[in-house]
């Protein structure tokens, strides 16, 4: 028995407040259980002077139907608009369904119109109209409140509910809200009851130290709420104008590294496979490739090992296509000192985070060796300073000496790969 469901995909146009339908994507689920995906832009789209593509690789601008198994039948740059862990967590909440009561479309259409990127979705041609009201700073304690009362499965009131959208493809699983000040729009990522530390904080000084170390960083701040602390990171996807907010386009690492969450995709998180893939999608392949080698450095030294590919991600705007500020950089303290593995490929041997790996690929960043032994020297200075940022960033003592263990391990220094 085949059954299908399908969804229309709008588009806000570049640089404009418009937002058009685009394309049609239909999902088949298959008597043996397989989805097949059959994605198509719309004829008067593909008619307009300023249609863009979702992605230039696997959905050009063409009038075929592209068709697809992998993802569940979503096509990647699709599936990056869709809400993240907490987003569907919300959805399910709200609509008071299992998991496993979803399909991906399910999380497609009940996802925020807020959204990472530039697509939105809805059951027909019909777009929906820019949004015009946002959360506050105001509402944070509400919103806080809120976000603990679904953690804890405890009931909310359904008007409540429609304050904490479901979530945007980035930041991860923690809890988070879209909010609005004078300035911009936020990202506002909450604690969680079961946090040993305080990681709007140590995530805060993270960026900062990044950014010391000549990493193109997401603006961020704290906010004060009650006795929380809320991180507020600027929405990089978007650009405040006069008439409403633009939005960028976006793409994850996962979909330009054309792989997919499971397991079973591991083989493709790579940083080199990274950097040969930015040459072909970013207008200055150099700068962004020696970008990306920094950050791989950076995150070998604090030991970043969240740094999977949803946590990499490429934004469109009017110049084209580059690499997007670095987000959710968050050291993580190991017992061993031995060996720190990365979550992508660093180099020949494998995912350790070691100096010897680190330089033993540099050339597919377009560095010699030379130059990425200086890199790595420079961060190195930089990350020896992580007590005075961190301390200036709010981080207490006591948050200090839990985190210490992550920076700058001894297996970091190794100069020759390991015997055998």
């Amino acid at each position: 028995m085949t059954s299908e469901r399908e969804v229309y995909i709008h588009i806000q146009l570049p640089g404009t407040m418009q937002i058009v339908p685009a394309a049609v994507l239909r999902v088949l689920t298959l008597g043996d259980g397989t989805r097949l995906g059959r994605f198509r832009y719309g004829d008067r789209y593909l008619d307009r002077a300023d249609a863009v593509a979702f992605d230039p690789f696997k959905l050009p601008l063409t009038r075929e139907v592209v068709e697809l198994t992998a993802l569940k039948g979503v096509p990647g740059a699709v599936r990056d608009a869709a809400p993240d862990a907490w987003g569907r967590r919300v959805i399910e909440y709200r609509l008071g369904r299992a998991p496993e009561d979803f399909e991906e479309i399910d999380y497609l259409l009940n996802g925020p119109q807020d959204g990472a990127g530039c697509l939105s979705f809805g059951l027909n041609a019909q777009p929906p109209a820019p949004v015009r009201a946002w959360n506050q700073t105001h509402q944070l304690e509400q919103l806080v409140a809120v976000a603990q009362r679904i953690e804890d499965r405890e009931p909310v009131a359904s008007e409540l509910l429609q304050h904490l959208q479901p979530g945007t493809s980035l930041g991860g699983a923690r809890p988070k809200a879209t909010l609005e000040d004078a300035r911009a729009l936020h990202l506002a990522k909450f604690p969680l009851r079961g946090d040993r530390a305080n990681m709007q904080r140590i995530e805060l000084a993270t960026l900062a130290l990044a950014a010391r170390a000549g990493i193109h960083t997401a603006r961020a701040r704290i906010e004060r709420v009650g006795s929380w602390d809320v991180l507020l990171l600027e929405r990089f996807d978007r650009l405040r104008t006069q008439d409403g907010y633009h939005r960028f386009g976006m793409v994850s690492g996962l979909t330009v590294l054309d792989s997919g969450d499971s397991h079973l995709d591991r083989e493709r998180w790579s940083y080199p496979l990274l950097a040969d893939a930015l040459r072909r999608w970013v207008q200055r392949p150099r700068a962004d490739c020696a970008e990306l080698f920094r950050r791989m450095v950076f995150n070998a030294a604090v030991t970043n090992d969240d740094d999977h590919p949803r946590n990499h991600a490429l934004i469109r705007t009017a110049r084209g296509w580059r690499l997007s500020p670095a987000y959710d950089l968050v050291p993580s303290p190991k017992v061993s000192i031995e060996r720190r593995d990365l979550a992508l490929t660093v180099g020949r041997y494998g995912r350790a985070g070691s100096i010897y790996n680190l330089i033993s690929q540099s050339q597919r960043f377009g560095l010699d060796e030379r130059e990425a032994r200086a890199v790595i020297g420079e961060v190195i200075a930089v990350v020896r300073q992580w007590r005075e940022v961190y301390t200036s960033s709010g981080v207490s003592p006591a948050d200090c000496e839990a985190m210490a263990p992550a920076f700058l391990p001894e297996g970091f220094f190794y100069e020759a790969p390991p015997a055998g």
